[in-house]
């Protein structure tokens, strides 16, 4: 009767599942797997500050989108606040008000990007077709003045025009051995902000005009980015962009230019302790801006309540957590139908998380290297004859100490894969080193070692399986999968039979049975 039961129940979740993903598919157009139509950014601005009592205004300067790009959509998350949109210098400038407001702050700006496949993305600066006048030689400080002449004239010699002029500066700013005078120049340059200002005030002596520009990197899963300032000169026709701390000359892809720097980008009049940072994502976001306007059409709301709706960096949450079901599943799989041995029930999926940052090869040297010394330091304490507790908070400091070591010797030998070494689970780390101790002493080295390499091996098929970016994109935007996952776990969960590793331990007496 149970298992009847059981079998109603995995069927039912299959069949409300599946109903959901045909509806979301058929009649909103999701689309089933990753397409790659069109690349989309979203890109979230956070603005956090503390407001004293009175009235509070806040500025932030808005992006204008480059050639390349094209604006999907743009959303203001202000609360209680009053919003208005403005232009100040040729930028766009959103800015709050409100009467009174106490304590933390927050405030968002959403905005959509897609890549415009008709036309190769260009510089910003060629939107900007106006002459630009040549600034006015400054008035150097007598500290300065004589290095930053001879160095005007050391890079003259060896330019010939704007474009080569500026890159040949920064080359001499950014070499590994810089020349004197340009050690006494940097001496007082302590941010990326300050070496700018600093290029920019040696340009203004050759009447080469300059401005600073906030650029923001598109770089997929980012939650924590921030805007940085890079150079643009003109040279009586457009302006070109440099990258001050390499001096490379063209726009990578993945930049957008935010705004004109000459102006504080986020300013808080009634606030204190301001900060902002930018989570970014990527995805096609195309199919599923169509779906959300089907939905609105049909008067559905289950666009309303998919992850899309969530903050960005809790989507990239979302996009590792959603997999672990996957990899839970797999265990399932391999240990209760194949019958593979391994520490712990869930120990190897959270290694494979680990692996998602360490890469395979290098996640399984370094897990073997961190249970190997640990278990050897395991067996020296067994001579101690420690209490469980104490022994326990042992291993675990020795497992952190064993991390430690690891990651300082592989950054001195240069192998920076073993920095990602602190992203391993360590608790986990030093109830395996337990657990395979003990193993070993009651079942013989072959068992301990049979379950340390099933572990690795469940490890790395999990690994695989939950950093498929196809799995990935369709569990995502259909959580109902997660359903029919829990269904296959109910129907295994009352399989009774033969493992395969048993079939393979007793073949000769089934052979004899056949017989």
């Amino acid at each position: 009767m149970k298992n009847l039961h059981v079998k109603l129940l995995a069927l039912a979740l299959l069949i409300f599942a599946s109903s959901l993903i045909f509806y979301k598919v058929s009649t909103l157009g999701l689309p089933l797997f990753p397409s790659d139509d069109i690349e989309v950014w979203s890109v979230e601005a956070r603005l956090a500050f503390t407001a004293k009592k009175g009235p509070l205004k806040a500025q932030f300067m808005l992006p204008t989108i480059s050639p390349g790009y094209m604006m999907i959509d743009e959303n203001y998350v202000s609360g209680k606040y009053g919003l208005a949109v403005t232009t100040v210098d040729k930028n766009r400038v959103a800015e709050w008000a409100v009467r009174r407001a106490r304590g933390e702050q927050v405030l968002y700006y959403y905005l959509q990007l897609a890549r415009d496949n008709d036309e190769a993305k260009q510089s910003i600066s060629k939107q900007d077709k106006s002459t630009v006048a040549a600034p006015s030689i400054p008035q150097y400080p007598e500290d300065t003045a004589t290095a930053i002449t001879a160095l005007l004239e050391e890079v003259r010699q060896k330019s010939a025009d704007v474009k080569t002029f500026t890159r040949e500066l920064l080359l001499r700013f950014n070499s590994e051995i810089p020349d004197e005078n340009v050690q006494i120049l940097l001496s007082k340059v302590n941010t990326i902000g300050e070496r700018v200002d600093l290029i920019r005030l040696v340009l203004a002596g050759a009447r080469i005009p300059s401005r600073t520009v906030n650029v923001l990197f598109l770089r997929e899963g980012a939650r924590h980015s921030k805007l940085v300032p890079w150079l643009q000169v003109h040279n009586e026709q457009e302006w070109l962009s440099f990258n001050p701390e390499n001096s490379a000359s063209e726009l990578p892809d993945n930049v957008l230019i935010w705004e004109n720097a000459e102006q504080a980008i986020f300013n808080v009049d009634g606030g204190k302790e301001s900060s902002l940072d930018f989570a970014i994502s990527r995805h096609t976001q195309e199919p599923i801006r169509l779906a959300e306007q089907r939905a609105r059409e049909m008067d559905s709301r289950a666009m309303e309540f998919s992850l899309f709706s969530l903050p960005i960096q809790t989507q990239n949450v979302y996009r590792i957590l959603l997999m672990v079901p996957l990899g839970a599943l797999l265990i399932v799989l391999l240990r209760n139908v194949v019958g593979i041995k391994t520490f712990g029930t869930f120990m190897p999926i959270l290694i494979a998380l680990a692996f998602r940052e360490t890469e395979l090869l290098w996640g399984v040297f370094l897990f073997t290297l961190i249970v190997g010394l640990g278990l050897a330091i395991r067996f020296y304490l067994e001579y101690l004859q420690l209490l469980l507790v104490p022994r326990l908070a042992a291993v675990l400091t020795i497992v952190i100490i064993l991390m430690t070591a690891v990651t300082v010797f592989s950054h001195k030998l240069g192998f920076e894969q073993g920095l990602s070494i602190a992203l391993f689970p360590m608790v986990i780390l030093a109830m395996t080193i337990e657990r395979m101790s003990l193993i070993w002493e009651e079942h013989g080295p072959s068992e301990a070692l049979q379950q340390g390499f099933g572990s690795l091996v469940v490890a790395a098929l999990g690994f695989l399986l939950m950093s498929n970016d196809t799995m990935e994109h369709m569990i995502f935007v259909f959580p109902e999968i997660l359903l029919i996952l829990l269904a296959a776990m109910l129907l295994l969960g009352r399989y009774t039979g033969y493992r395969l590793t048993e079939l393979w331990r007793f073949r000769a007496s089934l052979a004899k049975d056949d017989g």
